[in-house]
This record gives structure tokens, sequence and C-alpha cells, in this order.
């Protein structure tokens, strides 16, 4: 008897199908192996049971064991019958067992047994290989008792790789990530392990999660980077199957984020402070201690009534004093004396909920140390709330903001909300110039218009003046933001030399004057007289009758969208006027739970570290949490709506490390550690969606997992007619049609937009930085690299993988392969020309079973970044060094040598495949072209007699023959290529006029 084992652990079951007709079941895992069977005990009256139980299995011949299954059977069980009745099962091969180190939990879909059954639900199993002789086999039917002979899984051993080499070469991996399930060993005897019962309170503060195994055999990434689904308690209830269940009804509508309860301070004003010194002044600043955390007010130079109006909120899973004390201190170089104290009984302290008003804050006398009454007075308004409450965003935070330097909280690390300015494109149409007189007066000018909107700048072309009446009419394309503060400069520009031009005028005209527009309504075009660029004397102004004038027409147009983030991502697809927009079709909530896991950033005090916040991208309106300090795990628990417009558009949220809190910082650029993208599209309607999502940054060295981010995610529509109505409707403006821009104005136009909304969102406070905007908008998308490019290739393969297959499966019965299928197929074929009336219903209704059918095995969780897609874990470090190079390049001319003639390489092959394109088609071409007469002689004889043939013989008849032909048996076939092949590769192309 050999001395491996199979473990097999029955974890848990989920969304069963009801068999005791109360939407109920008792429910119990039968699982076979290699003639052994064992069973779990029954769970009743429950459609998503819990096991944890763990059985060994002996293998009787480890070299059978690819050939060996382990299937389980899920049964539910009937006590007035005594009866078992099928509800589903798993069946999984040998060539899929791995080492119990290697080994995780996954949830696997139950299927039917026959064809007429039904199967509904999910199996958690764990399955490994062991070779540990203290394991011993479990015990025959009916039922396992507990056992401490089970070790735990620390105990058991990897097998031998000799071994286990050919089954982990050929089997085939479920990417999942597993459960952190609490085991319990008990006294009895047996090899089941009991779940560890959990209270009330210890499933609030730490909910179990249950992951799902997300598996595709195209895309399948390692396990690191896999995706997982949690069951959080939000609102007071649990995620289950996308809805809350088990949750209390609220007035708040924070239902998508972990309630966290927080001691508000408001310290708001004093008065009749006493003095402090002798010059009968005091300056005072409040000091709010709980326990260990204490948050500071600014203070006031030499003011006895001053007014804070500031408020500090303490988390209460962390507070571990049941005093608060706030303190009046005098700011002095020495020592900060004491003013006066207020202490409060935290067990005193009212609870407020919203919408319920604000608490009123109320005067306190202060006292001394010894607790008599001292003089002057301090307003409070101290309650406990949550982060539902108004407060939250402004208060200074106990986990953000209490261990730096106040005017640094103030200013960077609060959560805020941003709207983004409302971009305009600004056509500029230059039509022509009258009386251009140039400094020299021996020549004509050279003259162009150079148009100037803040830092972007366009010129026309160079039109010679020899009329002195140059004209150009040419469309120049700008960017704008409301309110509009720059204005628009046309100067008139003589090239009197090499790289060196003379202003012969300009004139500048306001944004705000500049007429707006909807549509493609023609514009009236005005004449504008072009200044000197130098003063010049007033009576000479006089004497000048004349001066140089410019013809040219603006507009605002408002009927395009403005991109300002990458195409591919595009949040936001409305027309910049506001009278085009159409009616929201939905409300997008997004709840910021908490990060794990995270890489550290920074060292402090001799230990890694994060300072991290969270931005999140939607429309015109941008979110920032606030910055948790000094955690690897922060919890932010923060909720945010945005209103949708249409469903064909993406969440950007991302992870920034927050480094301008430290003393040093000197203009430091915050790190990013990671962004998930959601595409709204790919949501069910009302469902929300609890996924920990990893975290990938692609840096020089290659891919890294950087941590995990926890989000809540729920899409309501507001009308179902409206959601389907949008996919009909065009995805641009009406104007992206009418007039289009070209692709490179596009792009020119993107980057501007991006650098303008950077400008714009780094100016407020706290300010939103260039490098999260950039970051969030994919603003170097569109920059070259190798590894795009070969993820791209790879994704077109993909695509055509299945006319690739479709045309192996065709080859097959063409080569009769399978005579049975040829012979089926032969019959098909017959019936479709004989009824060729049926081809098109055939085929829509096989499109329509196929979308059915495919309907169970519909996708539960958003798509995430995938490194396998995107060609990451396997890149050359030299392509990553290429991608990450500034533009234009900062590396070595030797290197950057090298690069071009790599790139001259992959470009070879791809002008050899595009002339051989071009080729084909030239050949067609010159089938009537007579550049070959004998060629052309065949070919118009032919089409004489086929002209014929088809006129007297039925379509059917010639169908029938050509797919018979087509499809002939490999004994009447050559393998010399075909007669209309031969003359195909005969005829000539324009390769030989080619250089």
């Amino acid at each position: 008897m050999s001395s491996y084992k199979v473990g097999v652990e029955v974890i848990s079951a989920h969304d069963l199908l009801p068999k005791d007709g109360q939407d109920s079941a008792s429910i119990f895992v039968e699982v076979h192996f290699d003639g052994q069977k064992f069973r779990t005990t029954a769970k009743e009256k429950d459609l998503n049971p819990v096991w944890n139980e763990r059985f060994y299995f002996n293998v009787s011949d480890p070299a059978h064991l690819p050939n060996l299954a382990v299937e389980a059977h899920v049964y539910n069980m009937n006590k007035t019958t005594h009866s078992k009745s099928f509800l589903g099962k798993v069946r999984l091969a040998g060539t899929s067992f791995v080492p119990f180190s290697d080994a995780a939990a996954m949830h696997y879909p139950l299927e039917r047994r026959a064809i007429l059954s039904h199967a509904k639900g999910e199996l958690g199993l764990k399955v490994f290989l062991t070779d540990d002789p203290s394991v011993k086999p479990s015990n025959p039917l009916p039922a396992i008792d507990p056992s401490p002979n089970n070790p735990p899984p620390s105990q058991v051993h990897q097998m031998p790789s000799e071994i286990l080499k050919s089954n982990i070469e050929s089997r085939h991996t479920f990417h999942s990530i597993p459960k952190d399930v609490h085991h319990q060993h008990h006294p009895a005897s047996g090899v089941s392990e009991q779940p560890v019962k959990y209270s009330t309170d210890e499933m609030k503060s730490e909910p179990p999660k249950m992951v799902r195994m997300y598996s595709s055999a195209s895309s399948q990434q390692p396990l690191d980077y896999a995706l997982k689904e949690t069951r959080p308690f939000l609102g007071g209830g649990q995620i289950v199957n996308g809805r809350v269940i088990g949750a209390e009804k609220r007035t708040s509508t924070y239902d998508l984020v972990e309630q966290m309860q927080y001691l508000y301070v408001r310290v708001a004003k004093a008065r009749d402070l006493p003095a402090m010194d002798i010059t009968g002044s005091v300056n005072p600043f409040v000091e709010v201690k709980v326990g260990n955390y204490k948050g500071t007010t600014k203070h006031f130079e030499k003011k006895q009534n001053p007014e804070w109006h500031e408020v500090f909120a303490f988390s209460r899973e962390r507070m571990q004093a049941s005093v608060l004390e706030v303190v009046i201190r005098d700011k002095s170089l020495a020592k900060d004396d004491l003013v006066g104290l207020i202490r409060f009984d935290l067990n005193d302290v009212p609870m407020r909920v919203p919408p319920d008003s604000p608490l009123a804050p109320e005067w306190y006398r202060l006292e001394d140390k010894k607790g008599e009454k001292a003089k002057g007075e301090l307003m409070l308004a101290i309650w406990i709330g949550t982060q539902a409450d108004e407060a939250f965003p402004d208060a200074v935070h106990s986990d953000s903001a209490m261990s730096v330097d106040a005017s640094a909280m103030s200013m960077h690390i609060r959560s805020k909300v941003y709207h983004a300015p409302r971009l305009w494109y600004v056509r500029v149409n230059i039509i022509e110039a009258q009386d251009i007189i140039a400094s020299d007066k021996t020549r004509f000018p050279d003259v162009h218009v150079k148009v100037h909107i803040g830092n972007q700048c366009l010129r026309t072309k160079t039109v010679q003046a020899r009329t002195l009446n140059p004209v150009w009419n040419e469309d120049l394309m700008f960017v704008a933001a409301e309110p509009f503060d720059d204005h628009l400069v046309l100067s008139a520009e003589d090239r009197v030399g090499p790289n060196k031009d003379e202003v012969i005028g300009r004139v500048t005209i306001p944004l705000g004057s500049i007429e707006k527009r909807a549509d493609d309504h023609i514009i009236h075009s005005r004449w504008y007289n072009l200044e000197k660029p130098v003063a010049v004397d007033v009576d000479q102004l006089k004497k000048d009758k004349f001066s140089s004038r410019i013809h040219v027409r603006i507009c605002l147009d408002g009927g395009y969208h403005v991109l300002d983030e990458s195409t591919h991502y595009s949040s936001d697809l409305r027309p910049a006027a506001k009278q085009l927009w159409k009616p929201s079709i939905g409300l997008l909530e997004l709840g910021i739970l908490n990060a794990a896991g995270l890489h550290p950033m920074k060292t402090r005090d001799g230990k890694g570290t994060s300072d991290t916040y969270c931005v999140a991208k939607y429309g015109k309106k941008w979110v920032r949490t606030r910055t948790i300090i000094n955690s690897l795990c922060p919890r932010y628990n923060e909720q945010y709506t945005w209103e949708v417009y249409d469903p064909a558009t993406v969440l950007t949220i991302g992870v920034f490390d927050n480094c301008q809190i430290e003393k040093d910082a000197n203009g430091k650029k915050d790190a990013k550690i990671g962004k998930v993208r959601i595409r709204l599209s790919t949501l069910e309607t009302g469902r929300v969606y609890t996924h920990s999502y990893p975290l990938i940054v692609l840096q020089n060295s290659g891919v890294k997992k950087t941590g995990e981010l926890h989000l809540a995610i729920r899409f309501s529509s507001t009308s179902l007619v409206n959601m389907m109505y949008t996919y009909t409707r065009p995805l641009l403006p009406k104007m992206h049609y009418i007039r289009p821009l070209t692709m490179i104005q596009f792009d020119m136009l993107r980057v501007q937009a991006v650098q303008i909304v950077a400008a714009r969102l780094s100016r407020m406070e706290p300010p939103l930085r260039k490098e999260v905007v950039e970051y969030l908008s994919d603003v170097d998308f569109h920059l070259w690299s190798m590894r795009r490019s070969k993820a791209n290739f790879f994704r077109l393969m993909s695509v055509f993988s299945g006319l690739f297959a479709a045309g192996k499966w065709f080859g097959n019965v063409c080569a009769w392969r399978n005579p049975i299928t040829t012979v089926l197929v032969h019959i098909l074929f017959t019936m479709l020309v004989c009824f060729p009336e049926l081809i098109l219903p055939t085929v829509f209704l096989y499109m329509s079973l196929i979308g059915i059918w495919n309907y169970r095995f519909r996708p539960h969780y958003p798509p995430h970044m995938n490194i396998k897609i995107s060609h990451a874990e396997a890149v050359n470090p030299d392509e990553l060094d290429e991608e990450f190079d500034t533009f234009p390049s900062s590396r070595s001319a030797e290197l950057i040598r090298a690069r071009y003639d790599r790139l001259r390489s992959v470009a070879g092959r791809m002008q050899t495949v595009v002339g051989d394109i071009a080729t084909q088609g030239e050949r067609i071409q010159a089938l009537v072209s007579w550049r070959d007469p004998r060629a052309t002689t065949i070919f118009v004889l032919f089409c004489l007699i086929a002209a014929i043939v088809l006129y007297v013989t039925p379509f059917q008849v010639l169908a029938a023959l050509a797919g018979f032909y087509t499809m002939r048996h490999p004994r009447f076939r050559y393998r010399m290529p075909s007669v209309l092949i031969n003359y195909f590769r005969r005829l000539p192309a324009k390769t030989d006029s080619m250089l």
C-alpha cells in the first residue's frame, strides 16, 4: 500500500437549490476517490452551509494518479423518507492535485449529473497531496467524528518533486485566493475540523470573507494578482449575492461603507481669558486630548477673545480612555502655560445621526488643575457621530493628521471633492490679411500668423505676400477652460531669415467675448486691426491713414466633447455646451473601504510605512479621501456618488503616498501605489460589488504588486428604457461626426486639456497634484511601448482565434478526419442549399442559443488589471527601460542606436507583411488591366463561359457542386496547388516598379 494520500477539505457551499418546500435544505457532501467514499455532517435548514471538514484517501498506485479523480456530490437529506436528493457535483482530475504548500481553497460551480437534472450554486474545496506518515486515512461512512490525530496544516509535508513532476507539468491550475479560515481542534476523535464560533461584535469587526474562483483559460494570471470577492458588513448588514442582508433601516445614505464611530469636538471660541504675561495679554491655543491622541488648534497673538472654529475627530475603536480633556494654553518660547481646562466623561457624550441638525455649541467655564473655577469660558460642541456627519470632511482626524505639522495638515491631508473646469474647443479660422507692411521694403514679406492661448501656440503656413494681402484659410484648434482667464493673441510675423521672425502686428481678443456655438452653423467673420509691436510717436499715428488688418472667424465649439483622458478610459462623453446635455440615466456609488498589504513607501522612526490617500475620478468630479498616517493597512470607509450619463464609461481609482507632509518635502512628487479601472457597462444594475482589487504598478524593474484596495460599488439605473435607448445613440456628440477632427488633433488637444485640468486642480486647497491627475488620466498612453505593441498583437490573435479554430475544424472536415462529422456536415450543407431561406434564420438562431447558453457562465465580477493580457510578467528589462524613458530620450547614443536597430527590425517585418497584402490586391486589379495580356485573356474567356453556365444552371446545383468539391475525400485530392492558385500567383504586381 502506498504511503501517499489525497486530502480533501470540504469548506462550504453557496447558493444551493432549496429542496424541502420551505426555501431551504439539509445539506451534506459525499466525497469519492479511488473506490473510497466519505460523508460530511448534515447542515439542516441552510442553503449556505459551512463544514471545514477534512478527509484523507489512500492512493493505491501513485503511477495511476493522473487517471483518477475526486468527485464531491452534494445531497439534500430528507428525514421523513430517509432518502437523499442530488443537488450537484464537482469533479477534479488527478492532474490538478498539488502539494499542500501549493493548495488553495477554491469555489467550484456545481455540475449537473444528467441532462434533465438541475444544479445551482458553488462548492468550496481544498484538494492536496501528502506523504506525511502521521496522517491516518479517514474512517468509512456514515459520518466521521473529530479526532486529534489529524495534523494541522503546518505539519503536512510536500510530496517529493519527482513523484509530482508529471502532475504539475500537465495540470490545469485554477487561480484563486484562499480564504482566511480559522480552525479549532477538539479533543474528540476524527478528522473533521469545526469552525470557530464568532460573537456578534467579532463578526462586525472582522467579517468573514468569501473568495470565489475566477478563471479564464486565455487570461489566467498568477495567484497574487487575482481578484477577491469579499462579504463585508456594509450599512449594518452583510453582502450576499450583491445585496445587503440583515441591514437595519437607516436614515443615512452611507450604506456602502463600514460604519465607523467618531468622537467629534468642535472648538468654537473663547472669551474673557486671563492675562498671562506682564503686558496683560495671552497667546491662546487649545489642546484636545483623549488618551494618547491629541489635537491642537492654531494660536493667536495677544488675543483674549479668540475664535478657532476647528473640529477634531477621534476614532472610537482606537480610544482607550474614558475622559476627554480640553486644555487652553498660552504660547510662549520657554513653556506653554496652562490657562484653563475642561474635562468630560465620554459616557455622557450624546449621539448624533444625520439628518439631525448640528449640535449647538455651549459655553463652559474653565477650571484649573485642582478643579476650581478659573477665569474665562470656552465654547464647545461634543458629540459622537459617524463618517456621514457633515463635519467629517473638514475635521482633523486622529488617524490622519494629529501626528504631523498643523500647517501641512490643513493643506495636504483632508478629504475633498473637486470639480474639474468645463473645457471648450476654440476654433480659429485664419482667412486673410490686408495691407501687410514689412520693415524691409526691398522684398515681398513671407508672412505667417501665430496664435497663442496661454501655453498653447500654433501657427499657419508661411505665405509670400506679393500683393501684401496674403490668404491662408486655415483652421487652428485650441483648448480653453471656464472661467476664461487667458486671452487669444494673434500676431502676424514676417520670416526675415532662418529661425528669425519679425512681428508685423498683433491683436488681443478676450476669450469671454468670443461667440459660442453648439452646432455647425456659420459664425460671422470679423476684421481686426493689427497693433504695432513697439510704441510709436503720436504724430506718426495721426499721419498713418491705414493699418494692417487680419480677417478671422473665431468661435467656442460647444458641440464637441473635449477629451481630457485616454479615449479608451473615458469617464464622460457629454459635449461642452450644457444645452446639449441629456438627463442622467443612473447613479454610481463608490465605497472606498480600506487597503491591505501596502508596500512601504518611506522610512519613519526606523520602520517602513506609508501615508496613503485615494483619488477617484469620474466625469468632471474628482474625490480625494483623507490621508491615513503611518499605516500599511489604512481604513478609509468613505462613500461618494456620481450621476451617470452613459454606461460606456470608466471609473478610475488611484492610491498614492502623500509626500507633502514631510518637513523636507521641497516639491517632492506623491508616489503612485496603483490604480483600479472599472467599466460601468460590465456592472449589473442594483447589485453591490465588494471586491479586493490588486494594486499593480509597472516599474523599471518589472511588474510589482504594491497591495490591495477594497471597494464597494453599486450602479443604479433610474430608467431601464432610457438605459437601453442609450445603446442606440452615437457614442460621441453630433459634431464629432459632422465635422470630425483628425487623430493628430485629438492627441494634441487631449494633452493640452490634461495640462489645463492639472493646473486648475493644483490651485485648489488641498491641491490635487499634477502627477496625480496625469496618472489617472493616462497622459502617456499614446507613447511608444514595445510591451504594449506585443500585448495588442496577442489581443488581436485572441480575437481571430475563433476564426482560426473554425478554419481548422473545416479543414478536418474536408480531410475526413472524422467521417461521421463530415457526413453530417454534408447533410446539413445539402439542406441549406435546397432551402436557402433557412440560412439566415439558422445563423441568428444559433447565435441566440449561444448567448443564452453562455448566460450561466457570465462573469460575476468586474474586470481588473491583468498582467498576462498586458504582457507585463515576461517583459524584457531593456523594453521596460525604453518604455519609462523620457520624450525626447535621455539615454546614451549607443543605447538609442541599439533600440533604433531593434525597431528597424520589427518595422521591417511589418513592412514585408504590408507589402504582401498590397501585392495580393494589385494582382486582383491586374485581372482586367491587361498588364499581362495572356492572363487577362484567360480571365475574360473564363468570365464569358462562367456567365453562360451560371445562366443555364440553377444556383443550388452550382452551390452543391462547389461544396461537395471542396469537401471531397482526400483520395480525390492532390498535394500540388490548385489551378486557380497557380493562375493567381502568376499575375503581375507593382513590386517590379519599387526601387
